[in-house]
């Protein structure tokens, strides 16, 4: 994960901490001064802050107090909870957090060896497809002595305020956390993939069916190290942080810290007992105010449980912010769900393995349509193949496809404050088979995204075997900006863009001629076929490629042709056996350029010197021609 990590600006952890050491200062970093500048956009909104290093605030500060743990944090005056729910996420997986923070006992002070500080630490985030090591001071603001921002329990552990200025830094400054997305701060955690779940789209609370679905998946993410967090829909800005009868708080991120299925009984009774509870453990990034209802921590429903499993869950009786619940009441109550899927890419793992594909592009708009890369979304006909494509193979006869699309942020600064995502999604096609030049008329839509100002868009699809092109834009035309597009499917899908719009011109173009058609062959049926079986046929012809082939699909090819005086095309039908393919026969089509749409319904006939003969069953094709290249 980290063969290639990039230094945040261009500073090296090791070289500046070696020169404090020599020179015997301690670090001070001109990129994130100790300054107003650090901490807002404009001018300062909570009176005189005065930084301070750790040593000016406690006599033994520590990254870490009797380890990391989610009840480290507290959220502060800032309204990250967004940040520190994320955070809570990550303290409760060791192999993430020592991502996050490396050479974490190098790092941490020692008593024994007080030269080798020098006001200096590094962190990592997964920042637009790449990790970047962080650098920082660690001067910290401080109000009336006291840390403005997130803090542990504990006044002399300092890993949750230094990662959060970090972070902070790589944001612009303080208030640019403020009122941020969960899922993003899980992303630049991680490297994974974020999904959002909407329970309210998605009926959980009354389709119990989907809810045991949607446990399991919340099961399977938990326990292959994934980081999950949960919020309560706010509809009005009266309605944001307002604490409902239960005790849970609207518009407000939780990090979910365990999911678990809970034996219910006592002794041996309970071990044979088939029943099991689904039960999700929150907390709340305040440090208090937890759930009031069933399952709380000091109700009664505890007591159906043996000591032996509360210990094993962990269950405490007071208010520190954290809290189970059943999930029937959880889908009850919270509206949005946050997955985020660390995408299993090891050929060692005894997991489901991935195949990804990291495509990086831009939307850029010009003024000639061939050159114009900022089309807009499906809405705007005219101009929506203008955006980038993609395309991209499903080899297997149907597979799982995980497609994210992230745009590049816009760092905050003093003049222009926090920088807005535009509304970005995507939409795919499917294409022909042999399809490498970019499309210039809409094909066959088989799944979208939504359209939203988020940082980043997902969608998880099963797909048939076929050819798929991704057109990702944004929703309006005209608009630019970068982005990442990352491809998950079960077998390697070949992902590349599609740049040329047409054959290019090459030294034998003179010689040889210029392609003067374009022709589409969609085969829409087979009937009859000779000795079909139950996986149908195969498809193929000579200049391409043989094509997977169904009766009950409709296959699609692309020919370039130069101008004959009767352009043909020949289709060839094989029966797809395990070893060799059996020839079933043949069709030689005659397409009219003038006729833009044509559909023939053709007998079988054999090749070679026996192609007069005719075989067993038909084949219903249609043919789409155009003397313009671009017009297909």
């Amino acid at each position: 994960m980290f063969t290639s990590v990039k230094a945040f600006e261009g500073q090296q952890y090791s070289t500046l901490k070696r020169q404090c050491l020599q020179s015997g200062l301690l670090f001070e970093d001109p990129r994130f001064p100790a300054t107003d500048d650090s901490l807002f956009y404009q001018g300062n909104r909570i009176g005189r802050v005065v930084w301070k290093r750790p040593r000016e605030l406690c006599e033994d500060p520590h990254l870490f107090v009797d380890g990391i743990s989610a009840h480290d944090l507290h959220q502060g005056q800032l309204g990250n909870c967004w940040f520190v729910a994320a955070c809570s996420s990550l303290a409760s997986r060791e192999s993430l957090w020592q991502k996050v923070i490396p050479d974490w006992k190098e790092q941490e002070w020692d008593t024994e060896k007080p030269d080798s500080y020098a006001g200096i630490f590094h962190f990592r985030f997964w920042r637009f497809g790449e990790w970047v090591d962080v650098v920082i001071d660690d001067r910290l603001p401080t109000v009336d002595n006291q840390l403005v921002y997130c803090h542990s329990n504990d006044s002399n552990e300092f890993w949750s305020a230094l990662v959060e200025k970090a972070y902070a830094k790589v944001y612009g400054c303080y208030e640019a956390l403020d009122g941020g997305n969960t899922a993003d701060a899980l992303v630049d955690f991680t490297g994974g993939v974020s999904e959002p779940v909407d329970l309210l789209e998605g009926q959980m609370a009354t389709d119990e069916a989907a809810r045991n679905q949607l446990f399991e998946r919340v099961l399977k993410v938990h326990n292959r190290d994934g980081l999950i967090s949960c919020s309560i829909r706010a509809t009005t800005i009266e309605d944001m942080e307002a604490r409902l009868d239960c005790g849970l708080v609207k518009g407000h991120a939780y990090a979910v810290t365990d999911v678990r299925k809970v034996r219910l009984g006592h002794g041996l009774l309970a071990f044979f007992k088939s029943e099991k509870l689904h039960m999700i453990r929150m907390r709340n990034p305040w440090g208090e105010k937890e759930w009031s209802g069933p399952w709380s921590d000091s109700s009664e429903e505890w007591n159906k449980v043996s000591k032996s499993e509360r210990e094993k869950l962990g269950v405490t009786v007071q208010d520190d912010g954290e809290f189970w619940m059943t999930f029937d009441d959880f889908c009850q109550y919270f509206t949005d769900l946050i997955l985020c899927r660390l995408i299993n890419t090891s050929y060692l793992s005894i997991h489901k393995t991935w195949e990804e594909e990291v495509m990086r592009g831009s939307w850029v708009h010009r003024q000639d349509p061939l050159r114009n890369r900022s089309g807009g979304c499906i809405n705007h006909k005219a101009t929506f193949l203008q955006n980038p494509q993609y395309v991209f193979d499903v080899k297997k006869v149907e597979d799982e496809v995980l497609i994210c699309l992230q745009q590049k942020e816009k760092r905050a600064t003093p003049k222009e404050g926090k920088g807005e995502n535009l509304a970005i999604g995507f939409d795919i096609h499917q294409v022909e088979l042999n399809r490498k030049y970019r499309m210039h008329s809409a094909q066959q839509k088989v799944a979208g995204s939504i359209y939203i100002n988020s940082r980043c868009v997902f969608l998880r699809k099963e797909l048939k075997e076929g050819r798929y092109v991704i057109i990702p834009t944004t929703f309006d035309p005209g608009q630019q900006g970068d982005f990442l597009l990352r491809v998950f499917t079960d077998v390697p899908s070949d992902c590349k863009e599609l740049t040329l719009d047409e054959p290019p011109q090459t030294c034998w173009t003179g010689m040889c001629g210029y392609p003067q058609l374009v022709t589409q062959v969609h085969v829409l049926n087979a009937d009859g076929l000779q000795g079909q079986d139950s996986n149908g046929g195969r498809s193929g012809e000579q200049l391409y490629p043989r094509l997977t082939f169904s009766a009950a699909l409709c296959l699609c090819m692309l020919m370039i042709c130069k101008l004959l005086e009767k352009p043909t095309d020949g289709e060839q039908i094989y029966n797809k056996n395990m070893i060799v393919d059996t020839f079933l026969g043949q069709v030689i089509l005659f397409s009219d350029p003038n006729e833009r749409q044509e559909q023939h319904t053709l007998h079988l006939r054999d090749k070679g010197s026996r192609q007069d003969n005719d075989l067993p069953g038909t084949l219903t094709v249609r043919l789409i021609t155009s003397t313009t290249l671009t017009n297909i």
